[in-house]
């Protein structure tokens, strides 16, 4: 059940957007704040780009797992990094998704802890 997850998350520390390509299809839809909800596998992986350049480093890892039935799960993570000029970025997320029977992404949501990052 988990098994998906971890995957995701793996793939995502690798600051790849090859390897999330097969997370993605037309019809995936996302919304990371600052952004809006955004649908489509090329916008997807075009946001992960302009996030993974914001940052010099930025890692994820996720502390707990919960499923929410029908390969859905709210999952809560603390991501760390540096910005330009090695200003510390430390947050907490709890994350929303949900998986296709393939076991890509239909729906990803973030909300933040610290949102003064975004200002």
């Amino acid at each position: 059940m988990n098994c998906k997850i971890t995957h995701f998350m793996k793939d995502l520390n690798s600051l790849s957007t090859e390897h999330l390509e097969k997370w993605f299809t037309d019809e995936s839809v996302i919304w990371i704040p600052p952004s809006r909800e955004i649908s489509g596998k090329n916008r997807i992986l075009a946001l992960f780009r302009a996030i993974f350049r914001r940052y010099e480093k930025i890692e994820w890892r996720v502390s707990e797992i919960f499923s929410l039935g029908n390969d859905k799960y709210f999952y809560q993570t603390n991501s760390y990094g540096n910005l330009p000029g090695n200003e510390r970025y430390e947050n907490e997320i709890c994350t929303i998704i949900e998986f296709s029977k393939s076991g890509q992404i239909i729906y990803l949501s973030d909300y933040f802890k610290d949102t003064k990052i975004f200002n």
